[in-house]
């Protein structure tokens, strides 16, 4: 069922006020970053415990994810996302704290440190997920539909800035290393962030912005509250919420897969030392930066309707992805004569357009349909992105050692692994084209009905 009471386009959020939106994902970076590096490096240098634990913390606070819907809806109640986002971020900062305890108790007592660390990085799912998934929603309302790609590029950017910046400090004043001065210093990043959070989001929704603004409807009757599970049901109902939540889960996955592979691709197939392949990567999260802001820019200024389509640019950037990775296919065979550094900045290219459009196209989507569910559909797509990312890197990695097995060489192996996801990019273009579609048709219906509304109006 499409919402027919269409609100008014104009502009909605300033810049300064996407900006300020940003810091909360910079925020939610800085103290991630703590949990996924710094205590990572310590387990596995200072402790000399096996890199699998530190993988499986990370993996769990990606599946504790699949919550959000549930957080989600628990913010459609109440009708403001403000508590959420700050209470999310509470959680974070204590979640972090709590790791940081876990990964110094696990120095004379692995077992309860272990213990402490396993219920600390649920804490940090549970606080990713209501901070992120709110804070999305949020904007997704109070942003105007032109500047959604740069909204999406602006929380991309603001978040590898919070990486960036908490790496930078954190580094100075974790020097000399011990398990009281990790703990202090998480302390001290929580604590920044949840302020800068609430600064973030303080007043920002006690206005009403012009965006909001919505034509005069019918009076119908209020719908009965629905628990939870009707509310996901009801949800899961429409069509392009259900399309949408597969083609996350495909795409996304198809993204996070190859995290883990690419440097051992370039050190076993092109003799890269260590130094070189992170420089690789490097080239690619550039090509990946440079993406997102041409599409934010294109988007945001673009005249024609077409060219300037968040539907059309995740297309584009599902289609291109498949291509280079296609071409990494062929790089396997081809060895080092073939050009690796501009393929892998490609691909960054193209990964950074499809992402900077498809969750620009969440947002734009996500009031779509029945009213009140906006937390409910984020949080379904937020957990779909979760759980692609937490099976990424296993099947990415996974996918290596058993072609490894069947093929017998290395070069069929991750040749065989890059057709594979470029093959889920395909299905994830199939998904983006329904969709397009579906949106296309439900808008000019919304228009037919919005003109015999005002046609009825306007005779009486």
């Amino acid at each position: 069922m499409t919402d027919t009471n269409a609100s008014v386009s104009m502009p909605g959020l300033s810049w300064i006020g996407i900006i300020r939106l940003g810091l909360v994902q910079a925020a939610i970076g800085g103290v991630v970053v703590l949990t996924t590096s710094t205590m990572n490096r310590v387990m596995v240098v200072e402790l000399a415990l096996p890199a699998l634990l530190p993988g499986l913390l990370v993996a769990l606070h990606y599946v504790v994810q699949v919550m959000r819907p549930r957080m989600g809806y628990g913010s459609d109640l109440g009708g403001r996302r403000s508590p959420w986002i700050v209470g999310g971020m509470a959680a974070l900062a204590l979640g972090a704290v709590g790791a940081a305890a876990g990964t110094a108790l696990m120095g004379t007592n692995l077992v309860a440190g272990i213990a402490v660390a396993v219920l600390a990085f649920i804490l940090i799912g549970l606080g990713v997920g209501a901070c992120g998934t709110t804070l999305l929603v949020l904007m997704a309302k109070r942003v105007a539909p032109r500047r959604l790609a740069a909204a999406a590029t602006v929380t991309w950017l603001m978040m590898i800035f919070g990486f960036i910046l908490t790496s930078v400090i954190v580094g100075q004043l974790i020097d000399p290393y011990s398990p009281e001065r990790l703990v202090a210093v998480t302390a001290g990043v929580g604590a920044a962030a949840l302020l800068l959070t609430w600064f973030a989001v303080r007043g920002v929704e006690d206005r009403l912005l012009p965006i909001e603004v919505e034509a005069p409807a019918p009076v119908a009757q209020a719908e009965p509250q629905l628990t939870f599970r009707e509310a996901v049901r009801q949800v899961w109902s429409e069509s392009h919420s259900r399309l949408l939540t597969t083609f996350v889960f495909v795409s996304m996955l198809a993204y996070s897969a190859q995290d883990l592979i690419l440097e051992p691709f370039a050190g076993t197939i092109f003799g890269m030392t260590p130094g070189q392949s992170t420089q690789l990567s490097g080239v690619q999260n550039g090509g990946v930066l440079v993406g997102m802001m041409v599409v934010a820019l294109i988007c945001t200024n673009g005249r024609r309707a077409r060219v300037a389509s968040l539907r059309n640019w995740t297309v584009i950037g599902c289609v291109s992805s498949a291509v280079v990775l296609l071409l990494l296919a062929v790089a396997s065979f081809v060895g080092p004569a073939w050009p690796l550094k501009p393929t892998v900045f490609l691909l960054g290219l193209t990964n950074g357009a499809y992402a900077t459009a498809a969750i620009g196209s969440m947002m734009g989507l996500v009031k779509s349909g029945r009213r009140s569910r906006e937390g409910v559909r984020m949080g379904m797509w937020g957990a779909a992105q979760a759980l692609a990312f937490a099976l990424g890197g296993v099947v990415g990695t996974a996918g290596v050692d058993l072609a490894r097995l069947a093929f017998g060489t290395p070069t069929s192996a991750y040749a065989f692994v890059f057709a594979a996801e470029a093959v889920f990019f395909v299905i994830a273009t199939v998904l983006a084209v329904r969709i397009s579609r579906e949106s296309a048709a439900r808008e000019q219906l919304d228009l037919a009905v919005e003109g015999q509304r005002f046609a009825t109006a306007a005779g009486n």
